[in-house]
């Protein structure tokens, strides 16, 4: 195994990060999460499986990953067990620093796979380095020449989104994957239900003990408890825009008792109900 880990660079405490890695063999993320800034993933090579917003999808060499703020997120291997890939982390205020205007394309978005054009990688990935030789080598004006890069790369993708091109259809690489996609989608609308394994597995015609090891393998989450965390982001949802009471959000977010609810809402959110719509208020 030849696995290479690139220092990740950071400007500011949450503005800016970026980190090259290249990996061999079977890996996934620790767990599925989430942040508060955005996040960019671009396949130098090989391929990876991705999941995102109750979606599987397959990224391959030239794909962009684009992650909007607090959407869960999870990578898998594929059966290609090597690939290269730049992650980005930014904050909307590094890029509005820079170019105000350039900060609006971020806005209205959604979390989603962008295939670049052969023609374009070229110049994706070039931004991209030099980013990363700037972190690296930290000469003079560095952050702000780093700034001017991010905005040139935001205006790149616009551009590409907005072509023929960038309005590719996602197709699912492997049946599985559009099984499991459908299954987390069918989690995500009816999260107030009562949602078991067997009752899923038999209605999607497939096996609880493969459902279960597949949907593990693909998404990061064990059938359960990825039951749990949609109710609880739907409670949190709740808990912000709504005066309803705690026990009534509670039974909404498809919990029987209200101490199961307070304790898995803890134990995910890191917080009570109560304290929760206390910080949001």
């Amino acid at each position: 195994m030849n696995d290479q880990f690139g220092p990740k660079y950071f400007i500011g405490e949450n503005d800016f990060s970026i980190q090259y890695m290249s990996r061999t063999g079977s890996n996934s993320m620790p767990r599925p999460h989430e942040h508060p800034f955005f996040e960019l993933y671009y396949l130098l090579n090989g391929e990876r499986v991705y999941f995102l917003n109750g979606n599987v999808y397959t990224v391959k060499k030239g794909d962009m990953m684009i992650i909007m703020p607090h959407d869960l997120h999870s990578t898998a291997s594929s059966d290609k067990l090597h690939f290269e890939r730049i992650l980005v982390n930014f904050s909307p205020d590094f890029v509005e620093r820079g170019n105000p205007k350039v900060s609006e394309l971020l806005k209205g978005g959604s979390s989603r796979l962008m295939k670049i054009p052969l023609k374009d990688q070229p110049e994706i990935e070039r931004l991209l380095q030099q980013m990363l030789a700037e972190c690296e080598t930290q000469a003079a004006f560095y952050t702000s020449l780093v700034r001017s890069l991010m905005n040139e790369l935001l205006i790149r993708l616009h551009r590409i989104d907005e072509s023929p091109q960038g309005q590719a259809s996602h197709e699912y690489e492997h049946p599985m994957h559009q099984k499991v996609s459908e299954i987390a989608q069918y989690i995500n609308s009816n999260f107030e239900k009562k949602i078991t394994l067997e009752q899923v597995a038999k209605q999607f015609y497939i096996s609880p003990s493969y459902l279960s090891r597949i949907f593990t393998r693909l998404t990061g989450f064990h059938f359960r408890e990825y039951v749990q965390v949609v109710r609880i982001r739907e409670a949190q949802k709740m808990l912000i825009n709504t005066r309803d009471s705690v026990q009534m959000i509670s039974e909404l977010a498809g919990f029987e008792h209200i101490a199961h609810f307070n304790k898995t809402f803890k134990k995910i959110a890191g917080t009570t109900p109560l304290l929760y719509r206390k910080r949001h208020a």
